[in-house]
């Protein structure tokens, strides 16, 4: 066998291999599917790995009742969301800049920079279902298992460790956090986002407040703002698409809430 032939067939024992594992899982409402190779576990391993190294090179906000406060809306969201398959993990990282993220495996990050330009707990909640929405349609994961899938390929012929696929993982995965999703993506976690807040008793309005407030953000100081905006649509776009959608959403049901004065309670904390 040369080596042409033998490259071949080891690449296509990798993804017989592969596969064998691979499946549909849920990546979003209504039941929707998306066919994934790496598994929650993994992902959650993953995650792990990361978020370890985000937290050796960001600063926690040292509060325990913005903590508890950032956790206790997450987990309400978490309750009403479509992967309950992983724990979600909430906490904000004392920093000016105006953004959050969110890791493979349920790993979640809020900047004050960002909860300081909010007015209410409904805005808030946008932000946060946005960020779950990403985990929920496993958007990191897609995006990590596209980069990893060669060396994983190569890890399971030759027999490397678990350890060393974790390893590898981090280091693309760090890379990737920080570089953006796609628009399509955004869009898609932007809708699931509006349905998530809305079934836990949130005005869906607060996320077309949510989209103004980094519109204004963005036209003061465009130099902080532009990592966050680069990958996500126009923000014109957002708020249109958002409109839309909750007209389509009515009737609403009653007694959905902003939560302006227990926001603005913990908003003081922040100064």
């Amino acid at each position: 066998m040369n080596k042409q032939t033998r490259a071949t067939a080891i690449k296509l024992f990798a993804l017989t291999f592969f596969l064998s594992f691979a499946g549909c899982v849920t990546t979003g409402p209504g039941g929707k599917k998306s066919f994934m190779v790496i598994g929650s576990g993994q992902e959650v391993e993953f995650g792990k790995g990361i978020n370890e190294e985000i937290l050796k090179e960001t600063e926690l906000l040292d509060d325990s009742l913005w903590q508890a406060y950032i956790n206790e809306v997450g987990q309400k969201i978490v309750a009403v969301c479509d992967r309950k398959d992983i724990v979600y993990h909430f906490a904000v990282i004392k920093s000016d800049q105006i953004n959050a993220f969110a890791l493979p495996g349920g790993y979640l990050y809020f900047y004050t920079g960002l909860l300081k330009k909010m007015d209410n707990e409904a805005q808030m909640a946008a932000v946060v279902s946005h960020e779950i929405s990403h985990v929920v349609a496993r958007h990191g994961m897609k995006r990590l298992q596209t980069a990893m899938i060669a060396q994983l390929g190569y890890a399971i012929v030759f027999g490397s460790e678990s350890s060393q696929l974790t390893e590898a993982a981090v280091g693309i995965g760090m890379t990737l956090v920080f570089s953006g999703y796609s628009r399509s993506a955004e869009r898609e976690a932007d809708s699931y986002g509006i349905q998530y807040m809305t079934q836990v008793g949130y005005q869906p309005e607060g996320a077309v407040q949510m989209f103004e407030v980094l519109a204004a953000a963005g036209e003061r100081d465009p130099n902080s703002f532009e990592k966050l905006v680069a990958s996500h649509p126009e923000t014109k776009e957002r708020i249109s698409l958002a409109r839309q959608q909750i007209a389509q959403m009515a009737p609403l049901p009653e007694n959905l809430t902003f939560s302006k004065d227990r926001y603005q309670t913990m908003k003081a904390r922040l100064k």
